[in-house]
């Protein structure tokens, strides 16, 4: 049994050590918000943080992250970087398909943690690492800028 802090909450999990994050937070969880998309920490739907930092899930040995904090998309919304993201991206109508955008909203949130005002390039270099299959990179780069001057 190894114990968790997610989205602020202990929570215990019987699995292997080995069990990717991802799959503990879905199936022994519960928490369906993060996507698999590709199994190898290449698209990014699966980001979570992990200790304020964004991390892939999918590939994150469930055990490595016993005793930090790990945040999901369930939880985001409980930081103030979190909240005018999800703002934002309602505003901008960022998704179609939805299927990335809650691995989008946690690099986006991971960098306005950092950086407040983001340039375009910090921008791009910080959501580089997650697809949209749909291609609404103009709006969730829209987004993420709204989202900073919103940030109080």
């Amino acid at each position: 049994m190894i114990t968790l802090n997610v989205n602020g909450k202990p929570m215990s999990v019987d699995a292997d050590a080995d069990t990717p994050l991802l799959w503990v937070l879905r199936d022994h969880l519960g928490m369906t918000g993060t996507k698999y998309g590709c199994g190898m920490a290449l698209c990014g739907a699966c980001t979570v943080h992990v200790n304020g930092q964004p991390a892939r899930s999918c590939s994150t040995p469930f055990a490595a992250v016993a005793g930090k904090r790990i945040t999901t998309i369930e939880g985001i919304g409980q930081t103030k970087e979190g909240r005018v993201l999800q703002e934002a991206w309602v505003a901008n109508d960022v998704p179609q398909c939805g299927y990335c955008q809650s691995g989008q909203i946690m690099s986006a949130a991971a960098l306005l943690a950092k950086v407040k005002r983001p340039t375009d390039a910090e921008i791009e270099s910080a959501m580089s690492g997650n697809v949209c299959r749909c291609g609404t990179y103009n709006r969730i780069s829209l987004a993420v800028r709204q989202a900073s001057r919103n940030l109080k």
